[in-house]
């Protein structure tokens, strides 16, 4: 290090006592000169200023100007551990520790790779970090800060430790890595604490980190030093998880809005009841809407300020981390709503981090996300790809999580997403293809599943963009599912039709069978589906309430039953009537209610079945898996095919009869792949709040009789808005 040149010392001194230094290390703290070690501290208003070394020697230091005071201890010829000694008015000496003899806590090799977009785990190196150091004066501890703000004139790391004075602790830069670093001793896990980024545009702004760990709770935007104490129980779940593969397991999902399941609950008593429910329904996976810390409480979670913190109104991090344990504990899988396309305008978050657009894209054709009125990421910038894959990787690995919904993906991958001619910018080539999202989705996919065996993906994407389920080596974008956005919305359209009408709407129920190979499908009810106006899911289908839940019924016996996992949102499981509100907890009420209970034991029913029966779901992702019986009875609105697990004569398989017409179908033959005893193993009209007969467990013989090509067949009765599932008799029986 050049020393600073008597000329040049109070220019530099003014620079770091008016927060415009970006080297206070070369004034502060420890240096060797000719005549000796000189130490400098930072100490406005104090009387007395000494330092204590390690050999019990003492100095004086001389106040130089501004609050900076100075001394040598001549003949030193080292380097030492020292304190120093500080009076104010108060006339007490106070003992401290000084940041400024600390070597840098983020080494050369992390800055290399945070600067070429390689750092996979950047959560260990920036962010707070509590540290401990040996020394000849005894251990110390504390906590280091680090941060990316590459055009900041200056850094400081102001917090409740030091009275939030801006210039009471002033960061380095690390040479050109745009990372500027500060071990501040005796901070501890609990500091609130931001960052004063003096920008490119000299203006001073208090920014909470990007990589807190946790955050303060809305309305305070403070971050918060943390530490794990967490002792993970579920070793041998992610063993299991490793040698499983998403695409041909079971799954159905439940997806969940934490602070409207029930209002008032922590992670902690999440981790009592919500897994406790979703254990008793059946479900073998939960999807949490963001969890990643945002400001506004009753919001969604998609505007996201701290995308390493989970959500502060729960719990901490390690509260969290409980909920997780206990969800694997009850053998329930946890995937997370991760949004990596856009991010929230606060001023105090990622906006403009160092002065200048940082996080998102500076063109805003390109940075500007006019649908969300939220602000886009700078896909192409090495710094900000390597943030948000390590953020995904953070998520996995620090919390144990089984995958992550994308959400908007779509948004990310077309440059004219909702843009009008003149509002975007074109690629390189001229085309509408974000190029740089295309590969930062197929880098997070392949870094992911790489170092995460047994995880999955999904893609809320609801274009015609090819291969997003296929393999990043084969050319595709690495998902393992995709939403099924064209079946959502033509079932529901499908729904929305009276009995009467619905033969001319046949094709709704049978047009995804068209595509449903072309990638590997999850068929979603989400909260999109019950909100704004759309109406809750008995209140889309005409009739009365009877009528109404009697086809909600057999469209969930209709979903559980097509090829592609399966989702729902909270509540649609017991039929909620009204809306969903985020801002209360679902209308648990009803399940007072014999036909609102019903409807959720059929939905545990349908779990159970699916369990016994991998014929519902082991060959999702191929054609022999399914077969149709009669796709064309649109007259009769009613479809039937068959679920196979494989072609053996011993494979399991289920033959589906689903009736949205007004009439009992009496006597409808279906064809059937095997002779011998079939038995119904579900009936949806017997799960009525009447108590109606069911045909679960009759048995029925098969003829041989050719139809809908199949060797044999049989007859049965489909009643009015109702589903039938028929197995051979040597599955196991009915229960429920």
């Amino acid at each position: 290090m050049t020393p600073i040149s008597d000329s040049a010392l109070p220019g530099a001194l003014w620079s770091l006592t008016h927060g415009r230094n970006a080297a206070p290390h070369e004034l502060l703290g420890q240096h060797l000169e000719d005549s000796g070690l000189r130490v400098r501290v930072r100490r406005p208003l104090a009387t007395r200023v000494r330092v204590r070394f390690e050999d019990d020697a003492l100095i004086d230091l001389v106040h130089e100007q501004d609050g900076i005071f100075s001394g040598v201890r001549r003949g030193a010829t080292r380097a030492m551990d020292y304190r120093v000694l500080t009076t104010w008015e108060d006339g007490v000496e106070h003992v401290q520790d000084d940041p400024y003899r600390f070597a840098p806590t983020v080494g050369e090799v992390d800055r290399h790779l945070i600067n070429e977009g390689r750092h996979e785990q950047l959560w260990t190196v920036l962010g707070a970090h509590v540290r401990h150091y040996d020394g000849p004066l005894g251990a110390v501890s504390g906590v280091s800060f680090a941060v990316w703000a590459p055009r900041a004139k200056a850094v400081h790391v102001l917090g409740d430790f030091n009275g939030w004075d801006e210039l009471a602790h002033p960061m380095r830069v690390l040479g050109e890595s745009g990372v500027w670093e500060l071990f501040v001793p005796g901070v501890a896990a609990g500091a609130v604490y931001k960052f004063g980024v003096r920008g490119a545009d000299d203006v001073l702004r208090h920014k909470a980190d990007p990589l807190a760990r946790l955050a303060e709770t809305a309305p305070a935007t403070g971050s918060v030093v943390t530490r794990s104490a967490h002792r993970w129980q579920d070793e041998s779940w992610l063993a299991a998880r490793a040698e499983r593969n998403p695409t041909v397991g079971r799954m159905s999902i439940y997806e969940v809005h934490l602070g409207s399941w029930r209002q008032g609950l922590g992670y902690r008593e999440l981790a009592d009841e919500l897994v406790g429910y979703v254990s008793q329904q059946g479900f073998t996976h939960v999807e949490l809407m963001p969890v990643m810390d945002h400001p506004y409480p009753p919001s969604w979670g998609y505007h996201v300020t701290s995308y390493f913190a989970p959500n502060s109104r729960f719990g901490g991090p390690d509260d969290f981390r409980y909920l997780v344990d206990a969800l694997h504990a009850a053998d329930v899988a946890v995937i997370l709503d991760w949004v990596p396309g856009h991010f929230a305008t606060d001023e105090w978050a990622l906006v403009r981090f160092d002065g200048l657009p940082l996080y998102e894209h500076p063109d805003p054709r390109r940075g500007w996300q006019p649908d969300w009125g939220s602000y886009v990421f700078d896909f192409g910038r090495p710094e900000v790809r390597n943030f948000l894959v390590a953020n995904a990787l953070y998520w996995l690995e620090e919390f144990h999580i089984d995958g992550l919904r994308v959400d908007g993906v779509a948004s990310m991958l077309y440059l004219d997403y909702s843009r009008s001619d003149g509002e975007w910018l074109p690629n390189v080539n001229g085309g509408r293809e974000n190029l740089e999202a295309v590969t930062l989705l197929q880098e997070i996919n392949a870094t992911a599943h790489r170092r995460s065996p047994g995880i999955v993906t999904v893609a809320e994407e609801s274009t015609a963009w090819p291969g997003v389920t296929r393999p990043t080596d084969e050319g595709g974008l690495g998902f393992d599912l995709k939403w099924n956005m064209g079946w959502m919305n033509d079932a529901l359209r499908y729904l929305a039709e009276d009995p009467i009408n619905r033969a001319h709407h046949h094709t709704l129920l049978t047009f995804a069978m068209m595509y449903a190979y072309a990638e590997n499908y999850l068929l979603p009810i989400s909260h999109d589906e019950v909100v704004h106006g759309k109406g809750s899911m008995p209140y889309k289908i005409p009739g009365g309430d009877d009528d109404r839940l009697a086809t909600l019924r057999a469209f969930y016996a209709y979903q559980w039953a097509f090829p592609g996992k399966h989702l729902l949102f909270m509540g649609t499981e017991f039929a909620q009537t009204s809306e969903w509100a985020d801002g209360r907890s679902l209308d648990w009420h009803l399940l007072e209610y014999p036909a609102h209970r019903r409807v959720q034991e059929l939905v545990r029913e349908l779990n159970a079945f699916a369990a016994r029966h991998p014929a519902l779901w082991v060959l999702d992702d191929r054609p022999e898996g399914f077969r149709w019986l009669d796709a064309d009875d649109a007259a009769g609105n009613t479809v039937a095919f068959v679920r196979h697990a494989g072609s053996g004569p011993s494979e399991d398989v289920v033959a589906v009869v689903v009736n949205f017409g007004g009439t009992d179908r009496e006597s409808l033959r279906i064809g059937l792949p095997r002779g011998g005893t079939w038995q119904v193993a579900l009936d949806t009209s017997g799960f009525d709040a009447a108590g109606s007969p069911s045909q679960a467990g009759v048995e029925l013989q098969a003829q041989e009789r050719p139809w809908h090509d199949q060797p044999w067949s049989l007859e049965v009765r489909v009643a009015r808005l109702g589903a039938l599932y028929l197995t051979p008799a040597d599955r196991p029986k009915f229960i429920g």
